[in-house]
């Protein structure tokens, strides 16, 4: 029986999947970050080499000959570049040469398959590669698909330039608001005391020291999201303009991305994943109802499968095509 690897190699975590050649999932593993033009490729190397382990342990333990991996799926955040690709080929194939495991990898190029994480999150969402994948966590993307083969993406320009919609940009939006409230250029708002409260400071001025002193980055501040959207279910007006906000930006880059691949009496299947859908302010039923007045025709859908899942139905497409997901 041939197997197959799908990987989610992110800026915070590792997660690997082991597939057969019908697509049934027969193992797991979780290592660390593997976003390689973050945290360096030796660490990427270890993260990477750690999932497949535990995803592979399993069934090399249970069966009597060697397992054969015959294609590999590895789904990276901020790969969209030629070079970024081939870099990225190169680097897998020396991982697989030098690695330890007790596998037989029998790999070509055409079944070592490199991507965005935009495109292993629409496949593994679906379950199939058709339709629209809003990515709402840290930071945030929208990538699409259509019939005929034709993608678009808006967004994913990282948080400096972009990120619009995302758990950072709420939560940077709330700091900034709460200063403004401080400042009295902005009315009240209960997202002072959280803030205070969650981060065990007594007053914002303090705030400095834990921001700029302190380093932090894109994900510290990020964190802070599900108090905005706390203070939002509760009626805090300034918290709910916030979400309000996010939604706007997050149903326009969506309905660009429909518009260009589908046709108006096309259905079209939307994916959410991401953090930012998971809280109490409804997020998801105002960003629904913004686009159904947009057309009639779009499905919001919850994620199929995980991310590696879809990475390891690439995988899969690479070594024969046609192959679904089983369950």
């Amino acid at each position: 029986m041939s197997y197959v690897l799908g990987i989610d190699g992110g800026g915070t975590k590792t997660t690997c999947f082991l597939l057969n050649d019908t697509g049934q999932l027969l193992g797991q593993g979780m290592a660390g970050p593997s976003n390689y033009q973050t945290v360096g490729a030796e660490i990427a190397c270890n993260s990477i080499i750690s999932a497949m382990q535990q995803a592979t342990q399993p069934i090399v333990t249970q069966s009597i000959s060697t397992i054969e991996i015959k294609a590999l799926c590895l789904g990276l955040a901020g790969v969209g570049r030629w070079q970024d690709v081939q870099l990225a080929h190169c680097w897998i194939q020396q991982l697989v040469i030098n690695s330890a495991l007790p596998l037989l990898w029998s790999l070509q190029p055409s079944t070592t398959v490199i991507c965005n994480d935009f495109e292993i999150a629409l496949m593994g969402g679906l379950g199939h590669s058709v339709g629209v994948v809003v990515i709402a966590g840290t930071g945030s993307a929208i990538f699409g698909r259509n019939q005929q083969g034709m993608t678009r993406r808006v967004g994913g320009w990282g948080y400096l330039l972009g990120d619009e919609g995302s758990a950072y940009d709420i939560a940077i939006a709330s700091l900034r608001a709460v200063l403004k409230s401080e400042d009295g250029r902005l009315g009240p708002t209960s997202l002072k005391n959280r803030l205070l409260q969650h981060l065990g400071l007594s007053n914002l001025a303090d705030l400095v020291e834990v921001v700029y002193r302190r380093g932090w980055g894109a994900k510290e501040i990020a964190a802070l999201a599900p108090l905005v959207d706390e203070a939002a279910a509760e009626g805090d007006k300034i918290a709910t303009d916030i979400i309000q906000a996010a939604i706007r930006e997050l149903a326009l880059a969506t309905q660009v991305v429909v518009k260009d691949l589908f046709s108006e009496a096309a259905r079209c299947e939307v994916v959410l994943t991401g953090k930012v859908w998971q809280g109490r302010a409804k997020m998801q039923q105002q960003f629904e109802a913004a686009l159904v007045g947009f057309t009639p025709t779009i499905q919001i859908v919850q994620p199929r499968h995980a991310p590696a899942y879809g990475a390891g139905l690439l995988a899969l497409q690479a070594l024969h095509r046609g192959v679904q997901p089983s369950g």
